[in-house]
């Protein structure tokens, strides 16, 4: 099939734990790729080498107490990286980049999970992304306590996964209010819908987006 001429679109996914993100971002890249876009998936934290030993750390110990400035600084430092070596040279090339999860997680999850100083956060995110915001993002959205049911049905829960309820609400509090305050951006897909009705809205939302501000 032949490439269609594309200058660079960047599109995330968003949402609490369990909410289907890692499900539906290849799904995605996979539509797009099939109508002819080239396209990248990637993922914070963990889209670079040293984003990957970020990762290990943030999800993987769960033993070890993380301070919560700490937590904040890490995830900073991966989507520098992330941004610099992936994101915006992909960009560049005229790709599509389909990215789990971006700045917003750490508004959602820094600054109303571990309720963090929100302006600060906002001004660290656009210093470790020199300003790059996505175009489109998809916030899949469902109660904490549905996430947190499927979580515990994987083979294992990462240090997040095992943070208290309160916790989950108040990032799902964070990611509601970026949703209210970026509608044009941010749209809120029912996650609680199964996963094929999931995929299709994603699509249907993405083929008007593309329509409407692209081409």
């Amino acid at each position: 099939m032949k490439t269609k001429r594309h200058f660079g679109t960047f599109i995330t996914l968003e949402g609490g734990e369990g909410s289907g993100k890692t499900t539906q971002a290849p799904h995605l890249a996979q539509y797009l790729q099939s109508t002819g876009y080239p396209v990248l998936m990637t993922k914070e934290p963990g889209g670079t080498a040293s984003g990957r030993l970020i990762r290990s750390i943030l999800l993987k110990n769960t033993t070890n107490p993380i301070d919560s400035k700490c937590e904040l600084f890490l995830y900073l430092a991966d989507r520098a990286q992330h941004v610099t070596e992936v994101v915006k040279p992909a960009l560049e090339a005229g790709k599509i980049v389909i990215c789990d999860r971006h700045a917003d997680a750490t508004v959602a999850y820094q600054a109303f999970g571990r309720e963090l100083n929100l302006k600060f956060i906002t001004v660290l995110n656009r210093f470790s992304t020199g300003g790059l915001k996505p175009a489109l993002t998809f916030l899949l959205d469902q109660p904490p306590e549905v996430g947190l049911a499927r979580c515990r049905n994987r083979m294992s829960m990462n240090r997040i996964d095992r943070e208290e309820l309160a916790f989950h609400r108040r990032v799902r509090r964070g990611y509601r209010e970026l949703a209210r305050s970026n509608s044009k951006r941010i749209l809120v897909i029912d996650a609680k819908q199964t996963p094929e009705k999931v995929e299709a809205a994603i699509r249907r939302h993405t083929q008007r987006f593309f329509k409407e501000q692209l081409y």
